[in-house]
C-alpha cells in the first residue's frame, strides 16, 4: 500500500525507463485524485484521469509510463487475502474480461477515496497497534473499499448478466473458457463440459456478448498470445505449443489474420494507445 507519487520517488527510474512490459502476478488498484495516469495494460495504453480507478489483475500484462503529475492511492493485494466469501462477491471485478478502467459516479467517488486513504492510514500504523487488529483492520477496510467500488453507480463489470438461465450459462461458459482455452477450440467442447447444447450456449453467449462462441474462444487464446509474446517474451513456437496450436506456422497465421502483424513483429512493436 503506498501512493502513487511515492511509488514514482521510490523506484527512481524503474520501471519505466525505458518502459518494459512485464505479468502482473498480484492485483494492482490505482486510485487517481490529481492530474493523469498513463498506463498500459494487455498493450493498450490506458489514461486514468481523476476519480477513475485503474485496476490490473493478476495474469494481465502491464507497462508504466514515464512518471507524471498523477496522484493518489496506490494499493497492491494477493488475490487469496480475500475471504471466500467476499472473493465471490467480487468475482465480476475481479474477473480477466473485467474492465481496466472504473469510472464511479462522483456521488461515490469521496467515499470509495476517502476509504482508500484509511486503508494507507493502517498500512502506515505498523506497531501503534497489536498485529493481530492491524491485519484485521487493513483486511476490513479493503474489503470494504472493494465491495463498495463494485457496486458503485457508472461501474458496469464486462461480464454483468441479467440472471437469466441464459445469463448463468454464459458465466460458466466464462469461468470455463478462463480454465481450458489452452486445449479446448470448439463450440462443443464447451457444451458437451457445461451439460448444454451448441445452440444453447451460443444464444448465451451472443446476448451476454453480442459475439459467437468461436469467436470468444478465439479472442481468449490472441489475449494470451499477445500477452505472452509482449510481457513474457516468449517466442511464437513457445506459445504455439502453449496455446494447443498444431506447430508455429498455424499459429503465425491466426495471429496474422487477427492482428494484421506476425507474432515476431508484434513482439518488436510499441503498444497502442487508446484515448
Amino acid at each position: 500500500m503506498s501512493t502513487v507519487e511515492d511509488f514514482f520517488t521510490q523506484h527512481d527510474d524503474w520501471p519505466w525507463s525505458p518502459p518494459r512490459p512485464g505479468r502482473a502476478t498480484f492485483h494492482y488498484l490505482i486510485a487517481v485524485t490529481e492530474g493523469q495516469l498513463r498506463h498500459d495494460v494487455d498493450h493498450v495504453t490506458r489514461t486514468v484521469a481523476p476519480g477513475q480507478w485503474l485496476w490490473v489483475r493478476p495474469g494481465h500484462t502491464l507497462c508504466w509510463h514515464p512518471p507524471g503529475p498523477a496522484r493518489g492511492p496506490f494499493i497492491l493485494f494477493e488475490p487469496d487475502v480475500l475471504r471466500p466469501d467476499i472473493a465471490r462477491l467480487l468475482t465480476p471485478l475481479t474477473a480477466h474480461a473485467a474492465p481496466a478502467v472504473l469510472s464511479p459516479h462522483p456521488d461515490d467517488s469521496t467515499w470509495l477515496q476517502q476509504t482508500a486513504l484509511q486503508l494507507l492510514d493502517e498500512h502506515r500504523a505498523l506497531g501503534r497497534r497489536p498485529l493481530g487488529v492491524h491485519h484485521a483492520l487493513r483486511r476490513s477496510l479493503l474489503e470494504a473499499l472493494l465491495l463498495r467500488l463494485a457496486n458503485a453507480s457508472g461501474v458496469t463489470p464486462a461480464d454483468a448478466s441479467t440472471g437469466t438461465n441464459r445469463g448463468d450459462t454464459y458465466r460458466r461458459f466464462a469461468d470455463a473458457l478462463e480454465l481450458h482455452f489452452r486445449e479446448l477450440h470448439r463450440a462443443s467442447d464447451y457444451a458437451e463440459l457445461l451439460g448444454c447444447s451448441v445452440r444453447t450456449l451460443s444464444r448465451a453467449a451472443g446476448e451476454a456478448t453480442g459475439k459467437g462462441v468461436r469467436e470468444l474462444i478465439d479472442e481468449r487464446r490472441l489475449l494470451e498470445a499477445r500477452r505472452l509474446l509482449g510481457g513474457a517474451r516468449w517466442d511464437a513456437r513457445a506459445v504455439a505449443v502453449h496455446l494447443g496450436f498444431t506447430d508455429a506456422a498455424n499459429f503465425g497465421r491466426f495471429f496474422r489474420d487477427r492482428t494484421g502483424l506476425t507474432p515476431a513483429a508484434f513482439a518488436a512493436r510499441g503498444t497502442t494507445t487508446y484515448p
